[in-house]
């Protein structure tokens, strides 16, 4: 995903939308109810920090699709009734497949 022009405004405006703001390439308008508007410098500066930020934690969201899949409850179940740790080993296998940042 991709952190939008607009996101970034939004992050810095709040989620206000009457100064009237034509982006530079022209394809975005935007339209803000109090105050002025932000510089672009400002906004491709928080448009990339979103980003960054966005990016940094791709570990997380990779992890929780896996999470999901797990059918955790059986597992910890089984390991009780088995004496086993399958469901510690899956969950350690899926954080070495995604390691933090």
């Amino acid at each position: 995903m991709s952190v939008t022009k607009f996101d970034a405004v939004v992050s810095l405006v709040g989620n206000t939308v009457s100064v009237s703001c034509v982006d530079p390439d022209n394809t975005n308008t935007f339209f803000y109810q109090n105050g002025s508007a932000p510089s672009d410098a400002d906004i491709k500066a928080k448009q990339a920090e979103l980003q960054s930020l966005h990016d940094s934690k791709a570990y997380a969201r990779s992890r929780k699709n896996e999470y999901d899949q797990l059918n955790q409850f059986e597992l910890m179940y089984d390991d009780k009734v088995n004496s086993t740790d399958k469901w510690g080993e899956a969950i350690l296998a899926i954080k070495n497949k995604h390691p933090k940042g």
